[in-house]
């Protein structure tokens, strides 16, 4: 498994639904980037330039909201991630 570093955070994106609320379904080009993901795995902190190491704000197996355009996409054995910095996620989803 892949195992992140500092304070960046790997998620599996969810999937947009493909067929309106009228049952249209939609081109691959035309969804919405979705911006919702399951947090897979986390890493230590960030250091700050004291040496200090601040906790994280999220954990394996949450729910969260980040920026629409954020991170880079890797594959990594069949499946598709998502790594991100802490700071461009928004909220945690309860």
């Amino acid at each position: 498994m892949l195992k992140p570093l500092g304070d960046r955070v790997i998620v599996t994106v969810d999937e947009e639904e493909e067929k309106t609320v009228g049952g249209i379904v939609l081109a691959n080009n035309a969804k919405e980037k979705p911006q919702t993901a399951e947090v897979v795995a986390v890493g230590d902190g960030l250091v700050t330039d004291d040496g200090k190491k601040l906790p994280m704000s999220v954990k394996k197996g949450d729910k969260v909201l980040f920026d629409k355009y954020s991170g880079s996409k890797v594959k990594y054995e069949d499946s598709e991630y998502l790594i991100l910095h802490e700071k461009d996620i928004m909220a945690v989803i309860d």
